[in-house]
């Protein structure tokens, strides 16, 4: 028997390339993925997506990229949709012994981290597929008539000057 190589692989292999971009498209991190004892480092994964030399990898990467963005905005319509915890069940002093309640109220903390959860995933994904989950600015004009901009100065008596950056 042949004895197991103790470490991280650090040897690009087709199979470890395929189950890195599988993990990404599904949602996780590149870091959480490298932090398995099993996986390579972060490190060798960039190397092997900069070398030049693994061209459909980095292909297969972009495209798990731009997946990682629609699983992230699935992440967040399930968070929103969960209301688990927003509600606290509240007691008084004296009721704690007795499991009297005395009302419900907001977990804002719950609430608000739901929201920051929420909020990091667009923000993510807006960032990994901007053309789909971006801001979209929208410009009015078309070929014949483009937007145009025009910028000019103006002298006044209390600059002295017609360019700021003259001041």
């Amino acid at each position: 028997m042949a004895a197991r190589k103790i470490g991280r692989p650090s040897k690009y292999s087709e199979e470890l390339a395929g189950l890195i971009c599988q993990r990404i498209a599904c949602g996780e991190s590149l870091r959480t993925i490298c932090s398995d004892d099993d996986m390579p480092s972060t490190v060798t994964v960039l190397a092997w997506l900069s070398d030049g030399k693994h061209s459909q990898f980095l292909s297969q990467y972009t495209r798990a990229r731009e997946a990682q963005a629609d699983a992230l905005v699935e992440e967040c319509m399930e968070i929103a949709d969960d209301g688990t915890n927003d509600w606290m069940e509240r007691r008084s002093e004296a009721e704690k012994g007795a499991g009297v309640s005395t009302g419900w109220t907001l977990n804002g903390e719950h609430v608000q981290r739901s929201r920051l959860r929420v909020d990091t995933r667009k923000w993510w994904a807006a960032r990994l597929a901007p053309k789909k989950y971006g801001d979209k600015v929208a410009l009015s004009g078309d070929a014949e008539n483009p937007v145009e901009m025009r910028i000019s100065w103006a002298r006044t008596q209390s600059e002295g000057t017609a360019d700021p950056s003259k001041k």
